[in-house]
């Protein structure tokens, strides 16, 4: 256990900070005595700014999974009110307003992200899950200003780091989104007054408006409330957890199939295994332990059992299976692997007509439409690199063409391979 875990009486921080979750707390030594006299209520907010959250947003979900396996109570909140605002923290231009249809369509999905993860119920430590427009979307312009608003002073929020930036490079920073550090406060305090809610969790550069959130309880309510926040998690490389070439890493399913997800897991970087199997599962210190000295191909199975227990967290059990069992038959067996990915293309609009009559495409067409590329500038790049395989076969030529006479019989669909472990499944439709 870290010298920082022992430092804690409560059973929630010292795991909490064992597993490298924490990144800073107010008050420490009063938190956790709070956590070792009492169950806690505690939130983490999530916009609805896409159809789905991703995986940064998993540290922050795994923070309220945590929480209730130490017996206390996570709130989620759902931002349909704070949306229609927008966070501006880190952006180098304002958040596109998105409509009030869009927002609702975005909550309905999300919702779904948190089935696997959390015991939603009435029980004393059972999950809630609130939308902050209950409150937001009621108050009025000028008693909110009179009761909430004169407790925030212009020169305090112009130092905070959020501000701060768009200020000092001259960004884009509008008195709405400039009003969104107020609508979080708000949140606390509501949550406060409406469940007994005494901690606020999110990532590090929420920090200014956490502590926003606690003064405000303390003037208005004489609350003595708390923020935990956790790492902002970055790869060995250094690079932004989640960041990939093809974009974000989605947690909903029909943004991105367990399979892919799992992949990303699998394609973890060898020095963050030990790291990202204690944030990101539920598997024993002394397993990880274990695992995070393997080396070599040994290290690859440790990959795998954090891709599955990663996978399993988010899409089911199942699901984690299939896509541990899709990938083992698809590398070891070089099988076409029902469960990849797959993606539909119009074949009626060919480039070439063959001699017979075939309608004809060109390799750069399929794996651009694969999603291996993002264009088919790209797709040449990679097929001259010698990276592509299109069924099993090296392809050295963007010209080569195919008819669909050639697809995978086991499949009904071209395997298209770039490197060793990115597989999709282009159908022709």
């Amino acid at each position: 256990m870290s010298e920082i875990a022992s430092q804690f009486k409560s059973e929630f921080l010292r795991q909490f900070a064992a597993r490298g979750c924490l990144y800073d707390c107010t008050d420490p030594e009063a938190l956790d005595a709070l956590f070792a006299r009492e169950r806690v209520t505690g939130y983490i907010g999530f916009d609805c700014t896409a159809p789905s959250l991703h995986v940064g947003h998993a540290l922050q979900i795994m923070t309220l999974r945590r929480l209730q396996q130490a017996g206390h109570k996570p709130i989620v909140v759902i931002g349909g009110g704070t949306t229609k605002v927008g966070d501006p923290s880190f952006r180098d231009e304002a958040r596109p307003l998105l409509s009030e249809a869009q927002i609702e369509t975005n909550k309905a999905a999300i919702r779904r992200t948190f089935e696997h993860f959390l015991t939603f119920g009435d029980g004393p430590s059972d999950a809630i899950m609130v939308d902050n427009a209950e409150w937001l979307d009621r108050l009025e312009y000028l008693p909110f200003l009179r009761e909430v608003g004169r407790h925030f002073s212009i020169n305090r929020m112009l130092t905070m780091e959020t501000v701060k930036i768009k200020i000092d490079n001259d960004l884009p920073f509008s008195f709405l989104e400039f009003n969104y550090m107020i609508m979080q406060a708000y949140d606390f305090v509501e949550l406060y007054r409406r469940y007994g809610c005494r901690l606020q969790s999110a990532g590090s550069d929420q920090w200014g408006n956490i502590v926003s959130g606690i003064d405000l309880g303390r003037r208005v309510e004489n609350a003595q409330l708390f923020g935990l926040t956790t790492p902002l998690i970055t790869t060995s490389s250094g690079t932004k957890m989640g960041k990939t070439m093809s974009g974000a890493v989605w947690l909903n399913p029909e943004m991105r199939s367990p399979y892919d997800y799992w992949q990303f897991w699998r394609n973890t970087e060898d020095g963050d295994v030990g790291r990202f199997l204690r944030l990101f599962t539920d598997m024993p210190e002394a397993e990880i332990a274990r695992l995070e000295t393997l080396q070599g191909a040994e290290l690859n199975e440790a990959k795998k059992i954090l891709a599955t227990e990663a996978t399993a967290l988010c899409h089911g059990r199942a699901a984690a299976e299939d896509a541990a069992e899709t990938a083992r038959r698809t590398f070891e067996e070089g099988a076409a692997a029902e469960g990849l990915p797959t993606v539909e293309m119009d074949w009626s609009a060919g480039e070439v007509s063959g001699e017979r009559g075939w309608t004809l495409r060109q390799a750069d067409t399929i794996v651009k439409m694969s999603g291996l590329a993002t264009s088919r500038s790209d797709a040449r790049r990679k097929i001259g690199e010698g990276a592509v395989r299109i069924n099993d076969v090296v392809i050295t030529d963007w010209k080569k063409e195919f008819s669909v006479d050639q697809v995978d019989p086991q499949s009904g669909a071209f395997k298209v391979q770039y490197g060793k472990k990115k597989i999709v499944l282009v159908k022709p439709v």
